[in-house]
């Protein structure tokens, strides 16, 4: 069951986040987060917090530009999931597939990155808002 707080309201602090699955064949990039940050040195898509007046797509695009200097096609809503963390604070998570993009990919903020094959996902130590999507891709669910 949900933890929606005391008397059914949202969590005291919900950030609304755009994330993309960047395909090449059967592997999907993915991004590890710098040492000393946040949940560091935990495995993430890249993406980021969806700013006021932005839609889901333009966020993802406007994130992907800063993180990996791409300019990415924002395709299909893969998943969209909401997770609380135990500190109350949530996430509302929209998860979009990249088929293509133009641009050099360079690592911009990132301690890692690397192509990674979607049955392998799972090794990874993902951030825990991603885990349950983490299996459904490596159990082919959901592309």
């Amino acid at each position: 069951m949900e933890d929606r707080g005391q008397n059914g309201r949202e969590p005291k602090s919900l950030r609304f986040v755009a994330a993309a699955l960047i395909l090449r064949g059967d592997e999907v990039l993915i991004c590890q987060r710098r040492a000393g940050s946040p949940m560091g040195l935990k495995w993430e898509f890249p993406g980021g917090k969806i700013e006021a007046g932005e839609s889901a797509e333009q966020a993802l695009r406007r994130e992907l530009d800063e993180e990996l200097g791409i300019q990415a096609e924002v395709g299909t809503l893969i998943a969209h999931l909401r997770h609380n963390y135990r500190s109350g604070g949530a996430v509302d998570l929209q998860f979009f597939a990249v088929h293509r993009f133009e641009g050099e990919m360079v690592n911009r903020i990132f301690e890692d990155m690397r192509w990674a094959s979607l049955k392998d996902l799972p090794a990874y130590d993902f951030l825990p808002a991603d885990r349950d999507l983490v299996r459904d891709l490596a159990a082919g669910k959901l592309l």
